[in-house]
């Protein structure tokens, strides 16, 4: 898909604030409202705009404790990898799941309320699949957070 300046300006205005109206973002990128409106359609069909959500402050919805957990393991198949990776996409708390290179095998961002609900995540985590390592890192401070990709 081509993609240009105006792709890229409608894409920093929606990511802004997915709810500016069509025509205010047409304004903005020198578009007419049916040209703006075809140009976020395009960007939504090819995958570009995945979805247009709102975003929920965690500590405020009760979820104030971030923990970063790494996972090491000695299986490497692909049937292992299914398997853990369909138990940790069941876990409400786990926000990211990422298979990293180097001497960990995998990173999870996890929420939860308190330590104890950390400590029923990870005994649900370990019962998923074998694992080697599990390894807790709490946040202390958020020094910076974004959700825009730059453009």
């Amino acid at each position: 898909m081509e993609f240009d300046r105006i792709d890229r300006h409608i894409l920093q205005i929606l990511q802004g604030d997915a709810t500016v109206p069509i025509q205010q973002i047409g304004e903005k990128v020198g578009l007419s409202h049916n040209a703006c409106w075809r140009r976020i359609k395009r960007l939504e069909e090819s995958g570009i705009v995945r979805k247009r959500v709102a975003l929920v402050d965690p500590g405020k919805v009760g979820y104030g404790v971030t923990v970063f957990v790494t996972v090491r393991t000695s299986h490497h198949t692909e049937a292992w990898l299914d398997k853990f990776a369909r138990g940790v996409a069941a876990l409400p708390e786990g926000m990211e799941f990422y298979r990293t290179s180097g001497d960990v095998d995998y990173l999870l961002k996890v929420l939860v309320s308190d330590i104890a609900e950390y400590d029923r995540f990870y005994k649900k985590l370990i019962a998923i699949a074998p694992l080697s390592d599990v390894s807790s890192n709490f946040a202390m401070e958020q020094v910076k957070y974004s959700t825009e990709v730059p453009v």
